[in-house]
């Protein structure tokens, strides 16, 4: 019995150190309350800017009016502040990502810069980076509406693609994530609502589950 219990120990321990070298296990669920927090914080002021431009100046009928819009400065300055605050927001959570996962390494002894965390990050990064050239090249064509549908659907693609590399739960967000985004593409003028939804709630609420089904239930049993 005791030879039995003492080999599941070292499958047990085989199996973890697997999983230590093909899985980035550092994520923290915080990082993502707090890259939910502070993403819901840039959509709110953003929306108290120029809620007054979008519902009332720009708006016919209830329906948007881009080529009224378009027509004035209010697209400039509209750019310029929502890439100033969004710069913030991922400065902010791109900061306290780093700040937990370093945090974590730390508490279990893993390595945060190995072979595994550049598959995730490179993988990650090149739908994200797509993505931000196609969006710039919609702003320079002054297809706004069209930006937050696409930053929610390569973000997506992005987590999807680095799935493979960290937790499985990551693909499940990204597969929201993305689907998102193609439903805000049928509900133009409404980007910002469904970005506050894509990068704010649903980041606190995947935050929240990695927490609790990760780290908090882990350090019950330590």
């Amino acid at each position: 019995m005791e030879d039995i219990e003492k080999q599941l120990n070292n499958l047990s321990e085989i199996k973890n150190l697997m999983e230590k070298s093909s899985r980035f296990i550092s994520l923290n669920g915080l990082s993502g309350v707090f890259a939910g927090i502070f993403a819901l914080i840039g959509a709110i002021l953003v929306y108290t800017k120029y809620s007054f431009y979008f519902y009332s100046r720009y708006t016919l009928n209830g329906v948007f009016d881009f080529d009224k819009m378009l027509s004035g400065s209010t697209l400039k300055e509209f750019v310029i502040y929502s890439i100033s605050v969004g710069t913030i927001v991922f400065i902010l959570a791109v900061g306290s990502g780093i700040f937990f996962t370093v945090r974590k390494a730390k508490k279990n002894s893993i390595a945060v810069w190995d072979n595994t965390t550049k598959r995730l990050l490179v993988n990650l990064f090149i739908p994200i980076i797509t993505g931000g050239i196609f969006i710039i090249a919609l702003i320079l064509h002054k297809m706004i509406f069209l930006v937050a549908p696409v930053t929610l659907i390569f973000y997506g693609l992005g987590l999807i693609n680095a799935s493979k590399y960290t937790y499985k739960d990551i693909k499940y967000l990204g597969i929201l994530e993305a689907l998102l985004g193609l439903l805000a593409t049928f509900y133009i003028g409404y980007g910002l609502i469904f970005w506050a939804i894509g990068f704010g709630v649903m980041h606190i609420i995947y935050g929240l589950v990695m927490y609790f089904k990760y780290e908090r239930r882990k350090s019950i049993y330590e």
